[in-house]
């Protein structure tokens, strides 16, 4: 994979961070890792926060192609892929239609349902629906007394609430309805894993193990407590099977370029199930991506270039 300047001129790349959404604050910090390792190899790199006048940006700095580090909406959905396609700028990650799929975590289950993967079981709220107690004790008929209420397209965990009681769901419902549609998923008593994918193949899996109550943002960002595992302590073959899985899940989208799939191992069972599919992942040098590239040798400037290399498939855009 071409990881040098000397090897292919990229020519000026634009680096897309920050933006208008509610992971604004991680794609700035994500942004500023990625800029910094690409100013190591010399790559004629000009930040540019999409909230501002970008396309303005663009023309004035003739931008040949784009890394995109922009989280959620907007950036990670296929709006900014959209723009990038239109101006036939070749950029890093997937395409527009995978990145929308991608983004809806309803969607990206059904879609692993079909083709018969395992993912928890859940239930889909409208952004508009009146969810009342009457619906939220049906629902816990179905799935269960405890549940993770999410933002069907945010990432991060914002938004997301675990419940135990009908009323607690309807108030997490409602909290995470200011996002849009939302997802109600069962509650699985385990242990998340997480696989990054940088040009089709699987870095090494990561378990978390954290102190709060789940593995919230705070465990993701802030808190010193939350502890990471890589090698995640599979055995060969479970380590195999979840790395072929989340390339399979992650293609099934239709994604490609990079990204990371997370699951969860449920205790009861001894079953992996699908979470969901990140196309933009976390960048700042202690997220879980850069963590697995590691683990391999890769340090994190390397990482960043050969994402970036991954734009030269221009054609599959």
């Amino acid at each position: 994979m071409t990881n040098d300047k000397k090897q292919f001129d990229f020519g000026k790349v634009a680096l897309l961070m920050g933006g208008t959404s509610a992971e604004r604050d991680i794609s700035l910090l994500s942004g500023e890792a990625i800029y910094q390792a690409l100013l190591e190899h010399n790559i004629d790199v000009v930040k540019i926060d999409p909230k501002d006048d970008f396309i303005k940006e663009f023309e004035i700095n003739k931008i040949d192609r784009a890394f995109i580090a922009l989280h959620g909406t907007n950036g990670e959905d296929g709006t900014i892929q959209g723009f990038l396609t239109m101006m036939k700028i070749p950029f890093t990650g997937s395409d527009i239609v995978s990145s929308a799929i991608s983004m809806n975590k309803i969607i990206s289950k059904r879609i692993w349902q079909q083709a018969g993967l395992n993912t928890t079981r859940f239930f889909e709220v409208s952004a508009d629906d009146n969810f009342t107690l009457e619906r939220a004790n049906d629902v816990r008929q179905v799935l269960g007394k405890t549940h993770f209420v999410k933002p069907a397209s945010e990432g991060s965990s914002v938004g997301m609430s675990k419940t135990t009681s009908a009323e607690q769901l309807v108030q997490a419902v409602a909290k995470a309805q200011k996002y849009g549609n939302v997802l109600i998923e069962q509650f699985v008593d385990g242990r998340e894993y997480t696989v990054g994918i940088v040009g089709g193949k699987a870095l090494p899996s990561i378990s978390m193990v954290t102190p709060n109550e789940y593995y919230d943002y705070d465990a993701k960002y802030c808190a010193d407590t939350t502890e990471y595992f890589c090698p995640s302590g599979l055995s060969d073959l479970e380590e195999q099977q979840l790395q072929s899985t989340a390339v399979a899940a992650f293609e099934m989208l239709g994604c490609s370029g990079w990204g990371r799939v997370d699951f969860i191992l449920e205790k009861k069972t001894n079953t992996f199930n699908l979470l969901e599919a990140n196309t933009i992942p976390g960048m700042t040098k202690t997220s879980l991506l850069p963590k697995a590239a590691k683990a391999i040798g890769m340090s994190f400037s390397q990482l960043v270039m050969n994402i970036l290399s991954t734009s030269l498939v221009i054609g599959e855009k």
